[in-house]
């Protein structure tokens, strides 16, 4: 007989958590340390108590229920992921893979299933990058270091209030680190966020590996002058030099790199008149690749290319790296747990990469980890119309169930 999860109540968990946040298009704003964050994270504490399973926050603020082994020394196997959004997200971006996380808990305990390891469902801090991005599971790797936390996404001076104002410090965010011997593995379930499995009317993807990135600060400069009275071959415009340079990574990648990606996605021209050359343009650029070595021939070609850009149009070029995360693939064992609970429920799956990053990026520095996907509509996510039908829902479920009992016996 094959062990499933509760559709119904995942369901009424479903539809409360996507309240909290909620907009009036149906999508999620639930960024990290909002009052809907708090609210969500409360909440999924009071599910865990409610159904006897016990609760934690560690130092870097994520949010744990557990379900003991017999053995308090035994081993723990992760499920979950994150609770946040980006500014104007949807209702399935990590939330499902926690729901489905504490669905698992449950149904194992309500089918009385004695394992030898203890079973977690855990929330990571700042999956999306408000602050840092996968903070929660980067401390819990003990993988975060000074310089991510010197130069976080979200900007230094946001970072350290947001910590002050919430009673964390950076000093407990490095003290969230777990002993890897004392985990037994992670499991992920997330949306694709892409159109593959869609596109190929597939039921479940097993994730291969999650795409490494690198991501730059670049600032072109120039000299802002009258705009009126600076002819144009005289002009040292910044702003030309960050056209170019969009345009140059776009070209760049799709003649060299075909199976890597890269974006230019804030653009900041100063002193931003129209009536005044511009002095200075700064822009974040992000690539990305599963090839550790090719996105370092990446990161070269395209400082080679801003280079090329500033000296075209005579100004001066700073790059910054502001964050590397590497490749990670995925275990093995892991994937051949989530083939085997798959095939027994009668789905199909194909494995496929992450294009995205995810909190198991972080984990498989450290313990055996996979991820599971189930289909995005239309392939779309960080938006309101993110969707997935409900009953892939519930078959990706059924599937962290199945795989998670499996790896649990394993020990």
């Amino acid at each position: 007989m094959v062990l499933r999860i509760d559709p119904d109540r995942m369901r009424t968990d479903f539809e409360q958590l996507a309240a909290m946040g909620g907009t009036a298009d149906g999508g999620i704003a639930r960024t990290t340390f909002s009052e809907a964050h708090f609210e969500a994270r409360a909440w999924f504490l009071e599910r865990g108590r409610a159904a006897g399973l016990e609760t934690h926050v560690d130092s870097a603020a994520n949010h744990s229920l557990r379900l003991p082994a017999g053995d308090r020394s035994a081993r723990t196997l992760l499920l979950g992921s994150h609770l946040d959004s980006v500014r104007r997200g949807g209702r399935y971006d990590g939330a499902l893979g926690v729901l489905c996380a504490l669905e698992v808990l449950r149904a194992v305990q309500d089918a009385g299933l004695a394992l030898p390891v203890a079973l977690e469902a855990i929330d990571f801090t700042d999956e999306e990058g408000t602050l840092v991005g996968e903070l929660g599971s980067w401390a819990l790797t003990g993988e975060l270091s000074a310089e991510i936390l010197a130069a976080p996404r979200g900007g230094r001076d946001l970072l350290v209030s947001e910590l002050a104002r919430v009673g964390l410090t950076e000093e407990g965010l490095l003290a969230a680190r777990r002993d890897p011997s004392t985990l037994a593995g992670f499991l992920e379930l997330h949306i694709e966020q892409g159109p593959v499995l869609e596109r190929a009317g597939t039921d479940i993807g097993i994730v291969t590996g999650i795409i490494g990135s690198s991501s730059f600060q670049v600032v072109f400069e120039g000299d802002a002058r009258h705009a009126g009275t600076t002819p144009m071959e005289a002009r040292r415009d910044a702003a030309l030099g960050a056209a170019g340079f969009v345009l140059g990574v776009r070209e760049t990648v799709t003649r060299d790199f075909p199976g890597c990606v890269a974006t230019v996605g804030d653009i900041q021209i100063e002193p931003g008149s129209f009536n005044v050359v511009p002095g200075r343009a700064r822009l974040r650029m992000e690539c990305r690749s599963l090839d550790p070595e090719e996105l370092d021939a990446l990161e070269l070609a395209l400082a080679e290319r801003a280079r090329a850009e500033a000296a075209t149009y005579g100004l001066e070029v700073e790059l910054r790296r502001v964050g590397r995360w590497e490749p990670a693939p995925t275990d093995e064992r892991v994937r051949a747990a989530i083939e085997l609970a798959a095939g027994a429920l009668g789905l199909t799956t194909m494995e496929l990469p992450s294009g995205a990053g995810h909190d198991a990026q972080a984990l498989a520095q450290v313990t055996p980890s996979g991820m599971i996907f189930v289909p995005s509509a239309g392939g779309v996510s960080h938006d309101p119309a993110e969707h997935t039908a409900w009953e892939d829902c519930v078959n990706g479920a059924n599937v962290l169930l199945g795989a998670a009992v499996d790896l649990a016996r394993s020990g």
